[in-house]
């Protein structure tokens, strides 16, 4: 079967917002497309950033994150370690702050800047995305919930393929608004690549269940199928994606004697805590 994403879910952006500056990590690689992206928050003449997604533990890269400007807070969309690995040492660095959003409060003014929380679990139980206000521009700072190019991993168990579809959900009603991911390059519409991601991943649904269909028992048979025409490297992270659609789907997937499909459904997760995965992404 056919079908991999490795192209942007909509247009690309055409230039930031003017509060906005990409930081590359120098970590690229099939799981971290061209790196993590670092993001560098700050309305013009504010005297202050914010850092979303410090990166892998660089030097070179942490230093040139803290050039960019007196750090007032930094921000995770999620723990894998491409982007938090270096986060203690940039604290380090700059004596700056973790914001950790807690129950009382749902955003923060900082850096001229008004900044939202989203959270949108799927990808890992702990991803969140933020809405980011300033000089008349919206963003939606997305992490790995959706990329810049290709789809991202639901990293099962952590990731939940009925909360990922939740979350992009929620973010279909960002139209026209810029998508600032944590892979890859921006996106001119939020929304759109939250319905292109939703029509893929309801795509991938009927690919399993046609291969159940013909006798696919394990994760590893499907995923033999579905992602024949995937580079293999990438196959161990094809199946953390499998093994969510088959628990979605009510399939053991071989990992016990299910057998019954049955929908998840109820209301996202957003309360599930959980320590950070251990994987990256999948470009099918």
């Amino acid at each position: 079967m056919t079908g991999h994403v490795t192209a942007p879910a909509a247009a690309l952006a055409d230039q930031l917002p003017s509060w906005a500056a990409l930081v590359r990590a120098p970590n690229p690689g099939p799981m971290t497309l061209d790196g993590t992206n670092t993001w560098v928050l700050g309305a013009p003449g504010a005297g202050e950033v914010v850092v979303v997604d410090p990166g892998p533990l660089d030097e070179g890269h942490l230093a040139a994150v803290a050039g960019r400007g007196r750090v007032a807070g930094v921000l995770v969309t999620h723990g894998h370690p491409d982007h938090t690995e270096g986060l203690d040492r940039f604290l380090e660095l700059t004596g700056a702050e973790h914001l950790i959003f807690r129950c009382a409060w749902s955003s923060v003014e900082l850096a001229g800047l008004r900044i939202g929380l989203l959270p949108t679990p799927g990808h890992t139980a702990d991803s969140l995305c933020f809405v980011v206000d300033g000089a008349g521009e919206r963003a939606v700072l997305t992490g790995d919930t959706i990329l810049g190019r290709g789809t991202t991993v639901v990293a099962h168990p952590d990731g939940d393929l009925g909360d990922y579809l939740a979350s992009l959900a929620k973010l279909t009603e960002f139209s026209g608004v810029p998508a600032l991911p944590g892979h890859g390059p921006p996106l001119a519409d939020c929304a759109a690549a939250a319905r292109f991601y939703l029509a893929h991943r309801h795509a991938r649904l009927d690919q399993v269940r046609t291969v159940l269909g013909r006798g696919a028992r394990t994760a590893a048979e499907v995923v033999a199928a579905v992602y024949a025409d995937v580079d293999r490297s990438l196959w161990p992270a094809a199946e953390w994606s499998v093994r969510a659609q088959l628990a979605y789907l009510g399939h053991s997937g071989g990992e016990g004697d299910s057998g019954q499909e049955s929908r998840k459904s109820g209301p996202v997760a957003q309360d599930r805590e959980s320590g950070p995965g251990a994987g990256g992404l999948e470009n099918p």
